[in-house]
């Protein structure tokens, strides 16, 4: 996959975020429950992914799977509803604007203690970058008062 391609694959699914908060944001109104929501959208992936991944790798994936640390069924899925869950919330609480920038930031910082972490080099203009992203939140933050 070309850079361009990763790219615009990443830029849809940012936007896609997006939709995906303000729709479970109207499920949890119409349900009354936040984790009703939640639910909704960890049944419909659960079942769209289940189909997909038997038809592309059939049960021999999961079998290869099920040979793993224990850890690797809870953790990631965990994490994910955490994500989930923080998101619906911020969009509730603090609107799209607040919770996408908060996100980002904090995404581009644990992504950069990622890197660091596996040996990749971090260039000065990533830091910047960084430090640039920070404030933008900073303003964003300041903005709603």
């Amino acid at each position: 996959m070309t850079l361009l391609v990763t790219l615009l694959l990443l830029a849809t699914a940012g936007t896609a975020l997006v939709l995906q908060n303000a729709l479970m944001l109207e499920a949890r109104t119409v349900s009354g429950s936040i984790w009703v929501a939640l639910w909704l959208n960890s049944a419909v992936g659960l079942v769209v992914l289940s189909v997909t991944a038997l038809a592309v790798d059939g049960p021999e994936a999961f079998a290869r799977l099920a040979t793993g640390r224990w850890w690797l069924f809870l953790v990631p899925g965990l994490l994910g509803t955490l994500f989930v869950f923080a998101s619906l919330t911020g969009y509730a609480q603090v609107g799209a604007t607040l919770t996408i920038s908060a996100l980002v930031a904090s995404q581009v910082v644990a992504g950069l203690g990622f890197d660091t972490l596996r040996g990749t080099t971090v260039a000065p203009a990533q830091i910047l970058g960084l430090v640039l992203l920070v404030a933008g939140v900073a303003l964003v933050v300041g903005a709603r008062n």
